[in-house]
């Protein structure tokens, strides 16, 4: 169902504070990599190739990068090969996370992983140990650009996605991962303003934090494993109450 997010709210200010040139060149490259890798380097026969390659040049990131993140995914030019190691284990409180990484040097990855899971008071698990509570959806961010939650979920359901979370100035559409492709296209080539397009783990259900002390720790943990430099995503099973939401900006 469509529903507002506070916690999506935090992450987006939280995100607009983070504009440092390199780093949003780093996570722009490791994705155009993936889309490359996922679905092929041609941007004309990729829709998240498209937009991830629309996103660059829109942060001026340069066009010898753009083609290096494209060749790291098609493995061309003798680029060195990357690949996806997936983590799964616990935040404090007990929260489910799934840390998707892309990375050139396994067993540094590893061991970053472990050490942050370590450090930052959470737990690392074997692989399907929270994968079950999780699901693998294709998530669309789009600007509302003055649209209603009604207008924008109807254009969710004519593009054929699955859901809305709506939020004050940017929205999120949710998809099944076999329509991703679809519902891609459908929102770039109908005008809509899109900020981000991924495949993501959604959970199935969220565990709610009422306690600021929980609160602060768990994004703490997600902040930590954030930034280091070969994570991708960092997806977790948590909602933040909104009683303490608006104590943590």
């Amino acid at each position: 169902m469509a529903g507002h997010s506070k916690w999506a709210n935090i992450k987006h200010r939280k995100g607009r504070q983070d504009a440092l040139r390199g780093k949003i060149f780093t996570r722009l490259g490791k994705e155009i990599t993936i889309a490359s890798r996922d679905g092929g380097g041609d941007p004309d026969m990729n829709p998240r190739l498209r937009l991830a390659v629309k996103m660059a040049k829109a942060s001026s990131m340069p066009n010898e990068n753009i083609k290096r993140a494209i060749a790291k995914g098609t493995g061309q030019g003798g680029a060195v090969a990357v690949e996806e190691i997936i983590f799964e284990g616990y935040a404090p409180g007990g929260i489910a996370v799934v840390v998707e990484t892309m990375t050139d040097n396994r067993n540094r990855t590893v061991s970053e992983v472990r050490s942050t899971f370590a450090k930052a008071n959470g737990s690392l698990g074997e692989n399907g140990s929270v994968m079950w509570t999780f699901e693998r959806k294709g998530t669309i961010s789009i600007k509302n650009n003055g649209k209603s939650e009604d207008e924008l979920m109807e254009a969710v359901l004519e593009s054929g996605g699955e859901d809305l979370e709506y939020g004050e100035e940017s929205s999120r559409i949710i998809c099944a991962m076999a329509d991703y492709g679809t519902v891609t296209t459908w929102f770039d080539e109908n005008g809509f303003e899109m900020e981000e397009s991924q495949l993501e783990y959604i959970p199935k259900e969220k565990q709610n934090i009422e306690d600021i002390p929980t609160a602060k720790k768990v994004l703490k943990f997600v902040d930590k494993m954030e930034d280091l430099g070969d994570v991708q995503n960092v997806f977790a099973n948590f909602q933040i109450d909104d009683s303490i939401a608006d104590e943590l900006d």
